[in-house]
């Protein structure tokens, strides 16, 4: 069965670049992204890399940690990382897992045979702290990924998670959002003392409550 939205990110051991770990005990109470790679030495992925290791910080602001995984063994991704650091002016600061056998690759459905039969697509999966998955994304291999979405998603979530309230087409951090339709008129200035304004009976808009 594919994995689905709301299913528990599935457990696994694994050597990375950064030593061994137990999935599901190293994320702890963090939040998660877990991307995949097709290929080491590839330029790509050389990239995204270090895109991701230039914002860093950003994730640790947002309470997650990050984690890359191809079917490359951990001495392979050890002597790519030098050529990241060097190319994308960066430090690598997050583990690759090695993933030779496909374990991981397959648990997680990243390997998908009409595009590559070996190779792993760009999956992403954003993981909450109660280890259920909270996105997917898959793009192909010949495509890039903005990480700055990964992180507007989280906000997303993360907001999402705490308040009653969900996010509109091109959210940022800071613009208002959506109160949820479960939440009554009458209920809405304990809940949004911010004030609200409402457009539809069903589209109800609030500032940011955490802003």
């Amino acid at each position: 069965m594919a994995l689905q939205l709301g299913d528990i990110a599935p457990d696994f051991t694994a050597e990375t670049t950064e030593g061994f770990i137990e999935f599901h005990q190293w994320l702890g109470n963090s939040w998660g992204v877990l991307f995949s790679h097709p290929a080491d030495f590839t330029p790509v992925c050389t990239t995204e890399l270090g895109a991701v290791a230039k914002l860093k910080s950003e994730f640790d602001k947002r309470n997650t940690k990050v984690i890359a995984v191809s079917v490359d063994n951990v001495e392979s991704h050890k002597s790519w990382i030098s050529d990241i650091n060097e190319t994308q002016n960066t430090s690598m600061n997050f583990p690759i897992i090695g993933d030779e056998d496909k374990k991981v690759a397959n648990l997680y459905g990243m390997i998908h045979p009409k595009a590559n039969d070996t190779l792993t697509v760009r999956s992403v999966f954003i993981i909450g702290p109660d280890k259920k998955i909270k996105l997917m994304l898959t793009y192909p291999a010949s495509t890039g990924r903005n990480f700055q979405e990964i992180l507007r998603v989280l906000d997303s979530l993360q907001l999402s998670a705490k308040y009653s309230v969900a996010t509109p087409a091109d959210w940022k951090d800071g613009e208002d959002v959506v109160i949820s339709n479960a939440i009554k008129n009458e209920d809405i200035p304990a809940k949004f003392p911010k004030g609200h304004r409402e457009i539809k009976p069903y589209l109800r808009m609030t500032p940011q409550p955490n802003k």
